[in-house]
């Protein structure tokens, strides 16, 4: 493998993409390039391990093994076995394979193609060492990624193994949490900075505020988890990531410059959100109350408003359209006495911003999982 000259498609959310982009331009990667649900890029092994340890909106890293034509499954088998799949495969180390079909007669089940990529694996790996690999569906040492489009086919390596927005720090769970990567995009595209105070009325298991207080400590995403080419990577790459390990771990800040405040009517999700602050590191940088939004104040002349309410699922099973509605009138009465900030928020609902009877600078769709939303942004 050459370590200098890798290919990447960097996966993310679908809406996610220019904060990505951004965060990738940040990090010091050039050139890369937006697409549907991620971003590419060309460069240095290093560059793949600064993604996986310091992007907040990031899915996956994949890095690309091959490219070919593929018609049928005899000519994916062949093409795929002609990779050297020793560079990441070792003896003793396990594998999986997923992936997906687009527009090939041929090819058609997912499932069929992943098994053909699988087999040629597998037999390319027991001709050079005389063993074929297990496989490995949870947590295998090595990820391999097909894309089939059309006759084309791309084969690729995850990087992270496990998708990046598991953090780690998830440890307590409450219904419909928000993923953390989604979380880390609506701060980053609704323009949330962390010199103001911050408050999540609505905090549900503290993502938002969580994932507030890393970006504020400049604490690496990565640093708590671990990766998949760590079980692969080459003793120079090795070097390589513990040289980025120790930066990042130099480069964390003592504390937030700024109050956050994590509310929720709910004391169990309070009480979740305590231990995955906790777990995350920032536990003694968010301030938990267990209150009703209707009792939302002021605590300064301006700060931030970030929260994601409930879209109706996430109330009781037995919740109406009036209930949701009731709620978010509470919500309109709250956001009137809080004058001078800025209301950050990701809806699932299209009645939220008419109850609101506010007129957003900001509405941009995302999709949280399967569900259509929209970031909404307006100045109280």
């Amino acid at each position: 493998m050459n370590s200098s000259n890798c290919q990447f498609f960097v996966t993310c959310a679908k809406g996610t993409e220019g904060a990505l982009r951004r965060e990738l331009v940040a990090l010091r990667i050039h050139g890369p390039r937006g697409a549907t649900g991620g971003v590419s890029f060309a460069g240095t092994f290093m560059d793949g391990m600064k993604v996986c340890l310091h992007s907040r909106v990031a899915m996956r890293v994949l890095l690309e093994v091959a490219a070919f034509q593929a018609s049928d499954a005899d000519q994916l088998y062949a093409q795929t076995r002609e990779v050297d799949w020793t560079d990441f495969v070792g003896r003793g180390m396990t594998i999986a394979v997923h992936a997906t079909t687009q527009d090939n007669p041929n090819l058609r089940h997912s499932g069929f193609s992943a098994l053909k990529v699988k087999d040629a694996i597998v037999d390319m790996l027991r001709d050079r060492n005389g063993r074929r690999p297990d496989v490995r569906v949870d947590d295998p040492d090595v990820s391999v990624v097909l894309h089939v489009r059309g006759s084309e086919a791309r084969l690729f390596v995850d990087l992270a193994g496990e998708p990046l927005h598991r953090r780690g720090y998830r440890v307590a769970m409450v219904e419909a949490p928000l993923k953390e990567s989604l979380a880390a995009a609506v701060l980053s595209l609704g323009g949330v900075t962390t010199d103001r105070p911050f408050i999540d009325p609505m905090a549900g298991s503290g993502t938002l505020a969580i994932e507030h207080a890393l970006v504020a400590r400049n604490i690496a995403p990565g640093l708590r988890r671990r990766f998949s080419f760590e079980r692969w990577s080459t003793p120079d790459q090795r070097k390589i990531w513990e040289t980025l390990l120790k930066s990042a771990r130099e480069s964390i800040r003592s504390s937030a410059p700024c109050p956050i405040l994590a509310r929720d009517i709910d004391k169990t999700a309070i009480a979740a959100a305590r231990k995955n602050a906790e777990a995350a590191g920032v536990l003694p940088d968010i301030t938990f109350e267990v209150a009703d939004i209707a009792s939302l104040a002021r605590q300064a002349a301006s700060g931030t408003l970030c929260t994601n309410p409930p879209y109706g699922e996430r109330l009781e099973p037995a919740a109406s359209g009036a209930d949701v509605e009731r709620l978010y009138a509470i919500m309109a009465r709250a956001f009137d006495a809080m004058a001078g900030w800025r209301a950050v928020c990701l809806s699932g609902n299209p009645v939220f911003a008419k109850i609101l009877k506010r007129r957003p600078t900001i509405s941009h769709r995302l999709y949280n999982g399967p569900i259509e939303t929209r970031l909404l942004v307006f100045q109280l």
